[in-house]
């Protein structure tokens, strides 16, 4: 049996990402053994760099999409791996698609034959542009299944349907998130997010760029708040066999988060408008009942605070890279993946 000192082995797939840096730091800091899988499409090694050199902490540069290189015992695998912002998973909607579908099965594939507990970061996407509002998880979406999100969007939910499918027939203990806009510390300066474009044009001085007429809603939670909402529906003992929203429930338009970015970074710049991009949301809002039903779980970051170590973290970031034209994201170049002989055995880390 366990002994309640033992740390659990956990593989993070996404874990140099923006997410899954900071549930690593979570992992470490309460005793657990952290296998980081990316591919670096959009992860970054300076978000894992500082921990290089802890004992509990292994890195795996691979992509899902091929079988998972990872042998031996693992407790939990969190499945975060998969570009989030329109302008990273336009730029190969095919591998978008692939990893959101192959590299969920093939890390599922790995529960089952580990018999870990399994959680799929999965999407408000998923509603795409709400007819109901705020989103509730027995709502089915309003998606289109054809258009330029779509390897997203249908990914997503094709990811959410092999969960529920392999839950219902006994093979594996998974368990669904739809994440909601979440900020804060290492998000990327040209992941094309509404909260590091605003942040990052308000320092630069450059205009601010609002698509649409700026009146559309958003929701947004501060990664830490995020963070302890995925632990906490990993460990909660009973799956609760339903999808579960983490978000932030404040709903605010883009015309105010731009004054408030404005107003913390001391920024004069002007606003642009700019034509609102296919079938991007009006509104969303997630409904977080279950959330705090089944998990005790609710945000406490209000977002003027949240942006607070946000800006200074862009500021800081932005100080450190000399200006360079802005260039178009290229579709991602894969790599070959490159695997610890202790990972492949399943031995310490």
């Amino acid at each position: 049996m366990r002994t309640p000192r033992e740390p659990r082995r956990v593989l993070v797939a996404g874990g140099a990402g923006f997410v899954g840096s900071h549930l690593c730091d979570a992992l470490l800091a309460r005793g657990d053994e952290v296998i980081c899988l990316d591919s670096f499409l959009t992860g970054s090694h300076r978000n894992i760099a500082p921990l290089t050199n802890h004992k509990r902490f292994s890195l795996i540069e691979h992509d899902i999409c091929e079988k998972v290189p990872v042998r031996g015992r693992l407790d939990r695998i969190y499945n975060l791996a998969c570009a989030a912002s329109p302008p990273h998973y336009q730029a190969d909607p095919i591998h978008t698609m692939m990893t959101s579908v192959v590299g969920t099965k093939n890390l599922l594939d790995l529960a089952q034959t580990s018999g870990a507990r399994f959680l799929q970061a999965s999407t408000s996407e998923v509603y795409g542009d709400p007819e109901t509002h705020p989103q509730r998880e027995d709502y089915w979406g309003h998606v289109n299944c054809t258009g330029p999100r779509a390897c997203y969007d249908e990914g997503k939910r094709a990811g959410e349907t092999l969960c529920f499918d392999l839950l219902r027939q006994g093979r594996v203990d998974a368990r669904i998130v739809r994440i909601f806009n979440t900020y804060g510390p290492r998000m990327r300066a040209d992941d094309g997010r509404i909260v590091s474009n605003l942040i990052v044009q308000a320092l630069s001085g450059d205009p601010l760029t609002i698509y649409g007429t700026g009146r559309q809603t958003r929701s947004f939670c501060y990664v830490s708040d995020l963070v302890a909402g995925l632990v906490a529906l990993m460990e909660v003992d009973e799956n609760p066999a339903a999808p579960v929203n983490l978000g932030n429930p404040g709903e605010f338009t883009i015309l105010e988060l731009a004054d408030l970015v404005m107003d913390l970074t001391g920024s004069h710049s002007a606003i642009t408008f700019r034509p609102l991009p296919a079938d991007d949301p009006q509104r969303r809002r997630p409904d977080i009942t279950r959330a705090r039903e089944l998990l005790g779980w609710q945000p406490r970051v209000p977002l003027a605070e949240g942006l607070q170590p946000t800006i200074a973290y862009f500021r800081e970031a932005l100080s450190q890279v000399p200006a360079t034209p802005h260039k178009p994201i290229a579709p991602p170049v894969r790599r070959r993946p490159r695997t610890p002989d202790s990972v492949l055995a399943g031995g310490p880390a």
